[in-house]
């Protein structure tokens, strides 16, 4: 996963949100349309990212379903 976020940034990409594992399709949904509104509200990516894993643990409960993902790069 290093390589090829590495890759986006070195192409200048500010910023990749990436999945270290597998997760199944109805968390990632969950997750980033959570992910995308809080964006549009707040600039600031690593805060929006928090705020959809908070949100996305109280419907997926097991770390398996949100926890993978991880913010590369520029937060704002």
């Amino acid at each position: 996963m290093v390589g090829l976020s590495r890759s986006f940034i070195s192409a200048g990409v500010p910023s990749v949100l990436v999945s270290l594992w597998s997760v199944p399709d109805a968390p990632t949904a969950s997750l980033m349309t959570e992910f995308y509104k809080n964006l549009s509200k707040n600039p600031d990516k690593a805060t929006a990212l928090r705020q959809a894993m908070l949100t996305t643990m109280k419907q997926h409960p097991a770390p398996k379903d949100w926890a993978a993902f991880t913010l590369i790069g520029e937060a704002e």
